[in-house]
């Protein structure tokens, strides 16, 4: 039974002040108050018994709210450090929820090397609903400032980029969107909230394709949102019951069950990405790294001002298509896949996979080359991804 002291109480309350490997593992929901598991409990329950019309209760439809989501949705707010947590099918259903809080006529300010899901979804969704969008080099913000608009209503960032780790100011673009009253929304896949917390930083939504490296097993698919404050919370919570686009119990306890490893992981997954990061910059068969550890990375001192640490993504150009093919059928330690963040590296081709629904000419105006790769460190030893990379290089 629960301590009568503690009931009524939100299970953040007693957590949000631990360390962060702490909170990993105690965020509130790690011991079930009845019968004392040691794991959340999975509600594989469609619909909810209401014992008195007159007093209803917190759950009556799992679209709505289901007790296993809800813990998940309150462990990734105490992460993050916001007000309200959402789970949803995927990272992607996660963004178009967070689009959704606009309207038909509304223009958005967005990072120019965006994941390639969000480019489709803002260049042939959205523009359907009348939405417009302005693509801009977000590490200039006179450029940015350039984009506004009478009609603009958001900003959306990625830092780093995907695919080629450009690194933008969140507080300072942050500071200047709340001068215009304009929503800011950050994807945070890459960083995690082991890195970096945008809501620290003014952010007002923070968006995670949880797939990658909060799940970390290449197993569940799992998009996450948190708002800043309460307000936006209930418009979020509107959206996501309204869109129905809910994570499924089952995932969302596969889910948790990957994020207690969270800080393990991304220690030792940064920790081979940079030793790969520097030797791929002494390689004579690669033309440019990408990686913030790198000590010639643009911004790279504006990005330890907002993340504590690097990450696990190196992305780097092997000068032609032909070549980076070549080295995609030669490697044997990484998968060959769309995704990352997982304990298996993988080696993602750009061009082909994550940001093939942007045009070529586009691309190629962005830095992504058909030379480029990205490549998410797993888990493996180092001297092995290393050996494997220079046969495949060979």
């Amino acid at each position: 039974m629960a301590d009568k002291t503690t009931q009524g109480t939100h299970p953040n309350d007693h957590h949000k002040d631990r360390a962060f490997a702490t909170k990993l593992i105690h965020f509130g929901s790690e011991i079930d108050r009845t019968t004392g598991a040691s794991s959340v409990p999975i509600y594989q329950a469609s619909t909810f018994h209401q014992f008195s019309l007159d007093e209803p209760q917190e759950y009556d439809y799992s679209r709505s709210g289901n007790p296993t989501r809800q813990a998940l949705e309150d462990y990734i707010a105490l992460l993050e450090g916001g007000k309200r947590g959402f789970a949803f099918a995927s990272g992607m259903a996660a963004i178009s929820g967070a689009f959704m809080l606009l309207s038909a006529g509304d223009h958005v300010i967005c990072t120019e090397d965006v994941y390639g899901g969000t480019y489709r979804l803002l260049t042939s969704i959205l523009t359907r609903m009348n939405i417009e969008t302005t693509f801009v080099d977000m590490t200039d913000l006179d450029r940015v400032k350039a984009a506004l608009k009478p009609n603009t209503k958001a900003v959306f960032l990625e830092t780093p980029s995907n695919p080629t780790l450009k690194i933008t100011d969140i507080a300072e673009i942050a500071g200047w969107a709340k001068e215009h009253g304009l929503l800011t929304m950050l994807d945070n896949t890459f960083m995690t909230p082991y890195h970096q917390r945008p809501i620290e930083h003014g952010i007002d939504i923070v968006l995670h394709s949880a797939t990658k490296f909060l799940g970390g097993h290449s197993d569940v698919t799992a998009g996450l949102a948190v708002a800043a404050n309460e307000s936006l919370g209930r418009r979020l919570k509107q959206i996501q019951n309204g869109l129905g686009t809910i994570l499924g119990v089952q995932d969302s306890w596969l889910l948790m069950r990957g994020m207690k490893t969270l800080k393990a992981r991304m220690e030792a997954h940064e920790q081979s990405a940079r030793q790969l990061a520097a030797w791929l910059a002494a390689h004579p068969s690669i033309e440019t790294v990408y990686y913030p550890g790198l000590p010639n990375h643009p911004r790279r001192d504006i990005h330890e001002k907002q993340s504590l640490g690097y990450g696990a993504v190196v992305s780097f150009d092997t000068g032609s298509g032909e070549r980076t093919k070549r080295l995609l059928s030669k490697v044997r330690i990484p998968l060959v896949a769309v995704s990352l963040g997982a304990v298996e590296s993988i080696l993602s081709y750009p061009a082909m996979m994550s940001h093939a629904a942007m045009p070529r000419e586009v691309r190629l105006e962005r830095g992504i080359t058909d030379g480029l790769v990205r490549y998410s460190v797993g888990l493996e030893d180092i001297a092995d991804i290393i050996e494997d990379l220079e046969q495949a290089l060979a």
